[in-house]
């Protein structure tokens, strides 16, 4: 059902981010990254805060090892399939980067122990694995804008998610290494650069929309697990 409401939802938030067309390609993702970012969501909120419970703590940085503590994932698939040739330095840098934040979860899951018990564990597993196929099949889109609309909205929507994993260091005993991903600056110049024409911004947006909507998946999934829990 979520799925369907969501799907209803993102449409409004892609066509309403069209608005932003004056601002070019970057001023449409960076509108989608905000209203649909997962610092949005209601359980990043809570996770953010300092009474955010172990538990749920341990279960979001399990799950986010699942959809991207592997490599390749999708900026590498992007960079791998890219059908941008301008994009491919930025790719190879923006992964380099991104390496270090798969170590710190690496280090934050090794730190959390076992993900913690919940019912309907086999098929959160199983979800969480569609989503991450999912994310490589757009990562390796043939179209142009695509996988590098995907990877440009991970970048903007890991700053969300780099608060939660930063408050699950702390009450895991783990010291947050610095963020080195590129800034919203930097971002901003690689999407303006890259929309050079109506069709390949389309394809952007699509990209960057369809992964914000698999992070926004698992925050819902995270947080019926979260009251799963809270039933036992």
């Amino acid at each position: 059902m979520w799925r369907r409401l969501y799907l209803h939802r993102g449409i409004m938030v892609f066509e309403s981010a069209y608005s932003a067309r004056a601002e070019g390609s970057w001023g449409i993702i960076a509108a989608l990254a905000h209203a649909d970012g997962s610092a949005t969501h209601p359980l990043m909120r809570l996770l953010s805060s300092r009474t955010a419970s172990m538990r749920d703590l341990a279960d979001a940085v399990h799950a986010l090892c699942m959809l991207h503590g592997r490599q390749p994932g999708v900026i590498e698939h992007a960079a791998t399939r890219n059908a941008q040739p301008l994009a491919q330095d930025w790719l190879h840098a923006a992964s380099a980067a991104f390496t270090e934040e798969r170590n710190y979860l690496a280090k934050l899951a090794a730190a959390a122990g076992h993900a913690p018990s919940t019912p309907g564990q086999a098929e959160s597993e199983a979800a969480v694995v569609g989503q991450r196929h999912a994310l490589e099949m757009l990562a390796q889109s043939d179209r142009a804008g695509c996988a590098t609309g995907a990877a440009t909205a991970l970048m903007l929507d890991w700053a969300g998610i780099r608060v939660t994993l930063d408050v699950a260091a702390h009450r895991f005993g783990v010291t947050p290494p610095d963020c080195v991903l590129p800034i919203d600056n930097e971002i901003a110049t690689v999407i303006a650069t890259l929309g050079e024409t109506p069709g390949v911004e389309r394809a952007m947006a699509f990209g960057a929309q369809q992964l914000l909507a698999q992070h926004r998946g698992l925050w819902d999934l995270l947080d019926a697990r979260a009251s799963a829990r809270d039933h036992l």
